[in-house]
């Protein structure tokens, strides 16, 4: 960890620890599992941490539920709020510009392009934290919190039906996390999220055998 971390991380905890309003599966855990998604992808692909780093942590700063209309604008929001705390507490590293656009850039339903390096690293540290086991157990708690069914018991893995993730939990992962491998920007970002991608696969294989194994018991 260099002198940056050192100096700002504990002024970043203490901004959202004060003033976001975390939920399941947008906490500080998931900020750190970001940043650190974010400093491995900025070594092997030589993107700038001083863009970086402040994105990744404040890249959820501003919080909205997935069920608002106001969902897609949460990362312009989040840019400008951040802009703000970086302004307020003298960021010395300038770059605000470079810093919101890698926060509006992050997020999957806001659909802005990535038009840096920096973006497209903060894109995709963000978009593993939705794959493998742990985006697995952030879907599952993120669907419990919103009451949620876990799956349509007719057709639980959506082989003669549409998915839909505002009706059935285990649909989340057909209507947005199988996708996501195609979506990342950077070679490293993408070969990791090969990886994550074959176990969500794995995990729906083994899911199949279990529950159609319980309907042949009748």
């Amino acid at each position: 960890m260099n002198i940056l971390d050192l100096t700002w991380k504990p002024i970043f905890l203490k901004l959202l620890r004060e003033h976001t309003g975390f939920d399941a599966a947008h906490d500080l855990e998931h900020l750190r599992r970001v940043v650190t998604n974010a400093r491995r992808l900025t070594h092997e692909e030589g993107a700038d941490w001083t863009i970086v780093m402040p994105a990744a942590w404040l890249h959820d700063c501003v919080i909205v539920p997935k069920s608002s209309p106001d969902r897609a604008r949460a990362s312009q929001l989040a840019a400008a709020q951040a802009v703000t705390w970086l302004a307020d507490n003298n960021w010395p590293h300038g770059k605000l510009d470079e810093i919101a656009h890698a926060i509006e850039a992050h997020s999957f339903s806001a659909g802005i392009t990535p038009c840096s390096l920096e973006a497209r690293v903060l894109q995709d540290a963000d978009r593993l934290d939705a794959l493998g086991a742990v985006g697995l157990a952030r879907t599952l708690m993120l669907g419990a919190e919103m009451k949620r069914d876990f799956y349509d018991v007719n057709d639980p893995f959506c082989h003669t039906r549409r998915a839909d993730d505002s009706v059935y939990t285990l649909d989340h992962l057909y209507c947005k996390l199988l996708k996501l491998e195609e979506t990342m920007q950077t070679e490293s970002g993408r070969n990791e999220a090969k990886q994550r991608t074959v176990f969500l696969r794995q995990f729906l294989e083994q899911m199949e055998r279990e529950v159609t194994a319980e309907s042949n018991r009748g």
